[in-house]
Parts: structure tokens; C-alpha cells; sequence
């Protein structure tokens, strides 16, 4: 008898949403029933699921599917438009800024309100805007249940009748129909079949259909999907027929399983974690430069309420607040780019993923590979092509009645032969005891009978061999040389069948198998699916780009090895499926690092080997099209699809490629690094000039007899600044950024900033002495004259920084910004200067500076610059340019 989790015809484990645990024991439970059922006779089963040849009953259907829910397996569905606005505003910065807005608006700040508001109202709605567009756009969701199946049923009368049901109503214990063409409806165990092959690549990645028998296995393979006698949902009849018991449905079957570790929170991607990273970072500053300023003008003004606007105006000064904004713009941007590349992206942030990814794992079939059969090569016995071969078998196909298969097909693809002069007389079909097909022929008046099939049952048949026109016996001794050269077409990864044939009397019309026999071999024909036409030069682009490539295949080794050769991947040690089973984690980390191929994986490998790249510190790509690499491309921080991928491969995927030309992936790559340097330019710009601005205003806070500047000036300069880089996005990256991998290193930030800040304010203070002391701004009465030189001197210094740390090279000269930058830092300056010579500076507390000033910023700019590109030399020699 059966095992109690397949025995209980009403329990829950057998069908709809399975109890709440982890996936992968979620996937172990659902294969154990599997093995249970395979081992079963078909006696055991029917009394397991209490039915029986006859099939459910109607009532007791009825009663199941209300007991284990419809066969329908979960998704991820599409958020609505408010969570997605909502998510455009959920962050740090647009949050702090919020309450900022807030503080100013209820303290009687309305201006600076104001201007914050617009600051998070912008960020948000782009986000919103772009992500909503993208998420419509790219939303393939999982509809299996709309196609129906053949369920025998029998009615309250008693009568047995084959019932066409929608598939969601299908429950355990109900037998279904199969035959070619089918999709499998829910995870079966085969009671009966007759030439049944099912094409099973979505879930293993195997290019060419299985055979599956109703045969009870004694000892089932550890894995499921290796199974002879069992069917999984998602998976197709190519040819045969077949009548199967539903063992599990919905969430409970294999694909359900998979598709239910999916619909959960996505962790973090590197991207994710670093936008988080440099927030945490920015945000701590702020807050202990804040804190300190006010407390320095508090005690050094005595004017609480004064030292408290100004202390709230750094705050906002110090907030990246149009991070958000260029961080949405940036992605965007490639976006767009991408899109007129064919490539569709789902997830934004996905991009920059795209160009930090140091490791490609990538499925083989249909990703790699053409995920078709074509005929590769036809030879006689010694591997030599011969036209002649190619003849005998394609009269076979050409002749042979019924459905053809996939191999079939790829030979009458291959090339035509004239048939002018043939006629068929007869034919002797194929079955699985003989594993050979033959039709007889009439080619000019002589008959022949050609013989196709499995290597082995045709040699048996064989008691003559044509090499290079000769015929000679086939001597039992010339087997084993026979057998190293098939030998060596199947190391290679070919799916090989044997040709043979014989003449024989006209005087009759029926052949029969026993007519099979004393056949001279006479060649080969193997198959094989072929790589896409661009993933050789796809893959060398990539590895140029410092981007290593891994093959994670379901298929066999054998197979796998074969296509790395041909887009020329060097394959060392290859990984099975059951060797990432038997090793822990520690071992696993170590196994990833020097294999490149990795085969007959389960879904749940492929996500281990994910999970073991990411934990040592890579970031991983996941490039895939069936439902076996779902987990995969979710684990992944970027997943990628392609053109013909299953629909829930597309929903975990971030990003999906319209057209088998894979040197999209290359593209991809550049324009995520492009997007990614875009960012860290405006990071680095912004946290540099605001630690150095903060420098200054600490100095200046404490030796100075009122406010360096006013909080609406303070305000106002963040605000030209802001604007001055807000064509970040448009702006070039030097062809040298984009040769390596690019991530976040929030060190490196920080390094950077407390490298740069002091530098402009060493100017900042060179520009307190020249106000202080050259034009006796040292009194609050002349208080409008300093701080609208500083106002000036600070916005200028800002925004030509822009230029030095855009580039690690001289600015201008070797390396020139997007037309955009240039003009709208330009104008930014134009303002400041003119500023305080107008009303709405005066409005803000300014006044017209002395013509004598502009004198020396003609010096202090220009030497500022030279400083800054001294500085930024060193450090990028000794800290590197990310």
C-alpha cells in the first residue's frame, strides 16, 4: 500500500493552496508524492485516490474541488496605480523632506515650503509615471487555466463519458485523456500510454521530447522530472496517446510549487542595497552637521529661533532631495534607450543592475539555442558526409504516415530530394518494442525498404555495411569500431538515429517487422539544437566587458558541453544537478567560483548557485525562458528573458528581449554603467559640495557675528545647484568607465567626500577673508554684502565642481559634457551673478557686489579648479574611479 500524503483522497496536500512553509520543502513534499505514485501499480493508485477505469464520479468531483479549491496556480499580479504612486514617494529623502516642508510651513516658512514640496512632488510623480508605464507595458501574466481538457466521468446514472472540462476544475483522483498537441493539465501519473512522448523543456530545459510509459518504477529517480511514468503541468504531448491520474493540482503540483516561491517580497538587489547604503550614510551626516550648526549659532547669536531656520534650512541643504528624482530620471532614461533597442524593462532599477553585473548565468535551451531541432549532420558509418544518407532518411520521413516528430520535421527542413520517380508501396510502423520505423519504397523501378531508429535496434537488424560505395559483411568483430564512432557523434551532444535499408521482391505489397531484418547500415543522421546566431559574439562582448558567463542547464551534460564549445565557453569541471544537492552552502560557495557549466539542474540548483554567486559578492545576472528558471531569474539581481520565454519566466523577469539578437545583451551592460556613473556623478557632486559648504558654515557660524547666509539664501543656492544638474541624466560617460563593472561602494563615497569638500571650502574661507577684511563686511549692518559674496563665490564653485568630478579626466579639454550640462550650468552661474543686482535678490536679503569682487573670483575659480583636478588626480590613482 501507498504512503499516507498520496493515500488520503481528501486531504489537503493533494490539491489547492498547500500549507504555509518554505518553498523548498513545499517542493520536496510535492516530489515524494511523485515518487510514491511512480513506484504504485495502477491497482494501488485507484484505491488511493478511491476511484477507479471508470473515473470520479460527478458529485464526488463536485465535493473535491470544493475541498482542495480550483486548479489554478498563484502569480504575481500587478500592483495597483496607487501602491505604485505611493511607492514613487515612499523613500528617505522624499520623507525627510516631507517633514522639513512640514516644520517650514507651520513656523511661518511658507517660500521654503514651498519649494520643497516641488522638489518631492516632482521626484515622485516622474517615478510614478515611468514605473506605471513599464509595469503596462511588460505585463504577461500566467493564464493557464482558460484551456480545457478530457476527464472521463461517470454520472449519477452510472454512465461512463469523456467530459471536456475547463482545467481549474480538474481535482485529484480525476483520470484525463491525452493525446498530441495536449497541454498537461496537472501533475499525472500515466496509467496507460501508446507512443507517448511529452515535451517537457519549460520545466527541465531538454531541447527533444521524453518518452513516457505507464510503467511502474521500482526504484524512482531522485529527481521528479526524471520520472518515466509521470506528467507535469506546464508540459506538452508532441506525439501518442496516454490516459493519466491527476495526483496533485493547483499550488500542489510541481509547477505550483515553483510558481508560489515567487509571488513573495523580492529581496534587495545590489542596486537596492546601495541606494539604501549611500541614503544611510547621507542621512547620518545631516543629521550631526544639523544638530551641531544649530547649536554653534545658538550659543554664538543667542537667537534660538533664528539658529533654528537656519539649522532647518541646512538640513534641507544637506538632503540629497532631487536624488530621488535623478536616480528616476537616470533609470528612464536607459529605459527609453533600451526600449529602442528592443528591450522591454520591467523594473527600473534593473538597469543598473544590468551594468554592476559581474556574472551571467544563463539557461541553455531556447536562451543560448535556437530551442528547435535541426538536422546537423548526415554520414555514413566512418562519420563521412554522405548525400546518399540524407536521401534513405528523408524518404522515410517523407513517406511515413501519421504525426511526424520533432526529428522528422528537422530532416524534411533540412533540404528536399526529388520524389519524381518514388512510390510508396508500404510502411511499418513505429513502436516502442522494435524502437525503428521502416516504409518500402519503389525508386525507378526498384523496391527498397528503408529502415530509421534507435542506433542499437538497427544494428541488430544489420548483417551488411556500405563504407564509401562498398557493401560488406558486418562482422560481429567490426560492432565495437561501429560503436566508439556512434560513441563519439553522441559525445558531442548529437541526438543520433541510424539508417539502413535492403531490396527486396516486387512480387508483393505488405511488409511486415519480420521483413526488418539482414539490413545494410548504412549511415547516420544527427541532430541537434543549434545556438542562437549571435550568442558566440554576445558572450566574447560580454567577457570583454569583465562580465563572466556561467551555463546553468536542466539538459545533460553531454548535451551542454557540446553548445559551450560551439559559442566558445571554456568548460572545465562540470557540476551536476546532484552534486549542488549534496554540498552545503560553505562547499557550494566554493564550487561556483571555478565551474563555468552546470547540468541536469533542478529548478531549486539553479536558485542555489544564484544565492551562492551573490554570497561571494558577485552580482548576478540570470538569463532564462522557462518555467524551471523562474526561481532563478527572481533570485537574480537582474533577470532577463527573452522573446519566447514561458509567461511566468517573463513575470520574474526585470527585463525582457524582444528579438533573438542576443549583442542586445553587450548594450545592456554599457548602458546600465552608463546610468550607474550618471548617479554616482550626482552623489558625489552633491555630498562633496555639501560637506564642504557645512565646513564652511561651521567655521563661519563660530567666528562670525551673524549668519554666514540666510536661510532663504541657503534655500535659493541648493535650489540653483539642484537645477544645475538636473541634465545629469543626459549627460556622457567616458568610454573607459564603461569597460568594468561598476557597484556601489559606499567607502568610497564617503572617502571621496571628506577628500573633496575641504577643498572648495579652502576658497570658501580665502572668500570669508576677502569680504571680512578687504571689503569690511565684519558688521551685521553689512552682513547683505557677505553673505551675497559668499552666496555668489559658493553657487559658482558648486556648479563648476559639476565639471571636475564628472569626468576622471581634465574637464573640457579631454573629456566635454552633454551639450544639456553645459548650458544649463551656464546658466545657473549667469543667475547667481546677477542675483543680487536685482529685486528679487534684494527680496532675499542680497546686494550688489563691488565690481572688485568678480576681480578675485577670477582667480579663485580658476584656482579652485586646479586644486580640485590636483586632488582628484591623486585620489584616482590611489583609491581607483568608481
Amino acid at each position: 500500500m501507498l504512503p499516507q500524503p498520496l493515500g488520503d483522497a481528501g486531504a489537503p496536500l493533494t490539491g489547492g493552496p498547500p500549507p504555509k512553509k518554505e518553498a523548498s520543502a513545499a517542493r520536496s513534499e510535492s516530489a515524494a508524492q511523485l515518487r510514491e505514485a511512480a513506484r504504485a501499480s495502477v491497482d494501488e493508485l485507484y484505491q488511493a485516490k478511491q476511484t477507479g477505469p471508470q473515473g470520479l464520479a460527478t458529485l464526488v468531483a463536485e465535493e473535491r474541488l470544493s475541498t482542495h479549491g480550483p486548479n489554478q496556480v498563484a502569480h504575481e499580479r500587478a500592483l495597483p496605480w496607487y501602491f505604485q504612486l505611493w511607492h514613487g514617494f515612499a523613500n528617505a529623502f522624499s520623507a525627510l523632506l516631507a517633514v522639513l516642508a512640514t516644520v517650514s510651513w507651520f513656523t511661518g516658512d511658507r517660500e521654503s515650503a514651498l519649494i520643497i514640496a516641488a522638489m518631492v512632488l516632482l521626484s515622485g510623480l516622474l517615478r510614478f509615471f515611468q514605473e506605471r508605464r513599464a509595469s503596462l507595458a511588460a505585463q504577461k501574466l500566467q493564464e493557464m487555466v482558460r484551456v480545457t481538457c478530457t476527464a472521463i466521468r461517470c454520472d449519477e446514472n452510472g454512465a461512463v463519458n469523456d467530459v471536456e472540462l475547463p482545467i481549474r476544475e480538474l481535482v485529484p483522483g480525476d483520470l484525463v485523456k491525452l493525446s498530441a498537441g495536449d497541454m498537461i493539465p496537472a501533475d499525472l501519473r500515466l496509467v496507460a500510454a501508446k507512443d507517448l512522448f511529452i515535451a517537457q523543456s519549460a520545466l527541465t530545459g531538454e531541447a527533444l521530447p521524453v518518452e513516457k510509459t505507464a510503467t511502474s518504477v521500482s526504484s524512482p529517480a531522485t529527481n521528479p522530472l526524471e520520472l518515466g511514468n509521470v506528467a507535469f503541468l506546464g508540459t506538452n504531448v508532441t506525439s501518442g496517446t496516454a490516459v493519466g491520474l491527476v495526483i496533485n493540482t493547483g499550488q500542489a503540483t510541481y509547477f505550483g510549487r515553483i510558481a508560489e516561491s515567487l509571488t513573495g517580497r523580492r529581496a534587495l538587489t545590489s542596486f537596492e542595497k546601495g541606494v539604501r547604503g549611500v541614503s544611510l550614510l547621507l542621512l547620518r551626516f545631516m543629521a550631526v552637521m544639523t544638530v551641531l550648526v544649530f547649536f554653534i549659532n545658538g550659543f554664538t547669536k543667542h537667537d534660538w529661533k533664528e539658529a533654528f531656520f537656519f539649522a532647518l534650512a541646512v538640513a534641507v541643504g544637506l538632503t540629497p532631495e532631487m536624488l530621488p528624482m535623478i536616480l528616476s530620471g537616470t533609470l528612464a532614461i536607459g529605459a527609453v534607450a533600451m526600449s529602442k533597442k528592443k528591450v522591454i524593462v520591467k523594473r527600473l532599477n534593473s538597469i543598473q543592475n544590468f551594468g554592476a553585473m559581474d556574472v551571467l548565468c544563463t539557461d541553455k535551451t531556447g536562451t543560448l539555442t535556437e530551442d528547435r531541432v535541426v538536422l546537423e549532420m548526415h554520414c555514413d558509418v566512418v562519420r563521412e558526409e554522405d548525400e546518399g544518407v540524407f536521401e534513405l532518411a528523408y524518404f522515410n520521413s517523407y513517406y511515413q504516415t501519421g504525426l511526424k516528430n520533432l526529428l522528422d520535421k528537422a530532416l524534411l527542413a533540412h533540404g528536399s530530394v526529388s520524389t519524381a520517380n518514388v512510390t510508396k508501396v508500404d510502411e511499418i510502423p513505429f513502436d516502442f518494442s522494435r524502437r525503428i520505423m521502416s516504409v518500402v519504397v519503389d525508386i525507378g523501378g526498384q523496391r527498397r525498404l528503408i529502415a530509421k531508429g534507435a542506433p542499437e535496434a538497427v544494428f541488430k537488424r544489420c548483417s551488411l555495411v556500405e563504407v564509401n560505395g562498398e557493401i560488406q559483411d558486418l562482422d560481429p568483430l567490426l560492432l565495437p569500431d561501429l560503436g566508439e564512432e556512434l560513441d563519439h557523434l553522441q559525445a558531442q551532444g548529437f541526438r543520433v538515429l541510424a539508417i539502413a535499408y535492403k531490396d527486396v521482391p516486387q512480387d508483393r505489397t505488405v511488409y511486415s517487422s519480420q521483413d526488418e531484418c539482414d539490413l545494410v547500415l548504412r549511415g547516420y543522421v544527427a541532430f541537434l539544437d543549434p545556438p542562437k546566431l549571435s550568442t558566440r559574439s554576445a558572450l566574447a562582448a560580454l567577457d570583454k566587458h569583465g562580465v563572466h558567463v556561467k551555463v546553468l542547464t536542466g539538459d545533460n551534460d553531454i548535451v551542454a558541453r557540446k553548445i559551450c564549445s560551439d559559442v566558445g565557453l571554456t568548460v572545465g569541471r562540470v557540476v551536476l544537478g546532484q552534486d549542488v544537492e549534496a554540498a552545503t552552502d560553505h562547499e557550494l560557495d566554493a564550487l561556483v567560483e571555478h565551474a563555468t557549466l552546470f547540468a541536469r539542474l533542478a529548478p531549486a540548483h539553479k536558485e542555489r548557485v544564484v544565492h551562492a554567486l551573490q554570497r561571494n559578492g558577485h552580482v548576478v545576472g540570470f538569463m532564462g525562458d522557462g518555467i524551471n528558471d523562474a526561481p532563478a531569474l527572481r533570485a537574480a539581481d537582474v533577470g532577463i528573458s527573452v522573446d519566447n520565454a514561458v509567461d511566468i519566466a517573463k513575470e520574474s523577469a526585470d527585463l525582457i528581449l524582444l528579438e533573438k539578437d542576443l549583442l542586445v545583451l553587450e548594450d545592456g551592460v554599457l548602458e546600465g554603467r552608463r546610468v550607474f556613473g550618471n548617479i554616482t556623478k550626482y552623489i558625489k557632486m552633491g555630498t562633496s559640495s555639501n560637506f564642504g559648504n557645512m565646513f564652511s558654515v561651521v567655521g563661519a557660524s563660530a567666528f562670525l557675528p551673524f549668519l554666514p547666509m540666510l536661510p532663504i539664501q541657503l534655500l535659493t543656492q541648493n535650489l540653483l545647484y539642484d537645477f544645475s544638474q538636473l541634465a545629469i541624466p543626459f549627460d556622457r560617460v567616458d568610454d573607459e568607465y564603461l569597460l568594468s563593472p561598476r557597484r556601489w561602494k559606499i567607502d568610497d563615497i564617503g572617502r571621496f567626500m571628506l577628500f573633496f569638500g575641504p577643498v572648495s571650502s579652502v576658497f570658501d574661507y580665502v572668500t570669508f577673508g576677502l569680504m571680512f577684511f578687504f571689503f569690511k563686511a565684519n558688521t551685521p549692518e553689512h552682513q547683505a554684502l557677505f553673505q551675497s559674496g559668499w552666496f555668489v563665490e559658493g553657487l559658482l564653485s558648486q556648479t563648476l565642481i559639476v565639471h571636475m568630478i564628472r569626468t576622471r579626466k581634465i574637464p573640457f579639454l579631454q573629456s566635454r559634457p552633454a551639450l544639456a550640462l553645459g548650458l544649463s550650468t551656464l546658466a545657473v552661474m549667469a543667475v547667481g551673478i546677477l542675483l543680487p543686482f536685482t529685486g528679487f535678490g534684494r527680496s532675499l536679503g542680497m546686494t550688489p557686489l563691488p565690481l572688485a569682487f568678480f576681480g578675485a573670483l577670477a582667480f579663485i575659480l580658476p584656482a579652485y579648479m586646479v586644486l580640485a583636478q590636483v586632488v582628484k588626480t591623486w585620489f584616482v590613482r590611489r583609491y581607483g574611479y568608481n
